[in-house]
């Protein structure tokens, strides 16, 4: 097969697109910018530089696809060097998918980032680049209507425990593979980037980037696959919350408990079972307070009419409340 660059020229002469390798080296550019940026991802120069960048890609796949230059009939060794870069095209647009941050499209944005990175990974798989298992699809997880309008089903079935081993070991596989793929990148990235570097270390420069890429397309996955459930969970729940149950609905609500010092606020609430509340500052009960008031004017009446035995019994009180407190003997008092 001929080289993408030649076809590209010839059509690049009839018409004013650009070239394909302009195309691509753009794109993946914007991504590295974003990619390594201290800014925040959800600012504005960042979000131009993803569009921007997506834009590349997308018309450098147009191209690819109107140039034929893959096919599953031909074995890796028969794709031309030039030609090995434009592999990584879906797995870019499938990175610079999932920089978008419109929150409103979130779940729009990770489902297409994976279509992307599984349409890489076929392809890949087609031209046995790397041994890996392609990520299961999620046709068959949908939601049954009984878990949409009551929420999810809990699960109690136990975890595999082999398959979380399995799992954690690919990781870990992979880990190890992608740190010394980079190492060996950065080795020959100056030669290549150079064009000095002969046709087998650019091959094998590609090639790196391709394996690399796979490793970053199978994380990706496993984590889109946890977060597109979540959204799923979300809206779910938005379109058709939880109901209250019978006992929350009959439920009287709650009366609310005041302490007072205030006199009527205190005949309302209560005074308690002796009438009274306890040295609370809180007045006596009407019958007590008449009876009070007709002992002192019965009291008063007497010591007018010089009642001698009512002026002892007043001066005996007298003294009597100079040496003892109020309240003494008074069991109403009592605490």
């Amino acid at each position: 097969m001929a080289a993408a660059e030649d076809a590209s020229m010839t059509q690049n002469s009839e018409s004013e697109s650009p070239k394909l390798s302009d195309l691509l080296d753009r794109g993946w550019k914007f991504f590295e910018e974003v990619d390594s940026t201290n800014e925040p991802t959800g600012s504005n120069p960042i979000q131009v530089k993803v569009k921007r960048g997506m834009l590349q890609l997308e018309e450098a796949t147009r191209m690819v696809a109107q140039l034929d230059l893959f096919s599953r009939n031909e074995e890796l060794e028969e794709i031309a060097t030039a030609d090995l870069k434009y592999l990584m095209l879906p797995a870019l647009l499938g990175a610079l998918t999932m920089k978008q941050v419109n929150i409103a499209k979130r779940l729009e944005h990770v489902q297409g980032s994976r279509v992307y990175f599984m349409d890489y990974l076929k392809r890949c798989k087609d031209y046995n680049i790397m041994k890996f298992e392609l990520p299961k699809t999620n046709e068959n997880s949908a939601d049954t209507p009984e878990e949409v309008e009551n929420g999810p089903t809990p699960s109690f079935s136990p975890p595999d425990l082999i398959a979380m081993a399995t799992q954690r070991q690919a990781k870990i596989e992979r880990y190890k593979l992608k740190k010394e793929t980079e190492a060996k990148l950065s080795e020959i990235k100056s030669a290549v980037e150079s064009g000095q570097a002969e046709d087998e270390i650019v091959r094998d420069f590609y090639l790196l980037n391709v394996r690399k890429w796979i490793t970053v397309a199978l994380e990706e996955i496993e984590s889109i696959d946890q977060e597109i459930e979540i959204l799923k969970r979300m809206e779910a729940f938005k379109q058709n919350p939880p109901k209250p149950s019978q006992s929350q609905q009959r439920r009287p609500p709650m009366k609310p408990f005041i302490l007072t010092k205030d006199a009527v606020q205190a005949r309302v609430f209560g005074a308690g079972k002796q009438g009274v509340l306890p040295d609370q500052g809180i007045p006596r009960s009407a019958a007590d307070i008449d009876n009070e008031e007709r002992e002192k004017e019965e009291k008063e009446r007497q010591i007018e009419n010089d009642d001698e035995e009512a002026l002892q019994k007043a001066r005996d009180w007298d003294n009597w409340k100079d040496t003892h407190r109020r309240g003494y003997g008074n069991r109403k008092n009592m605490g």
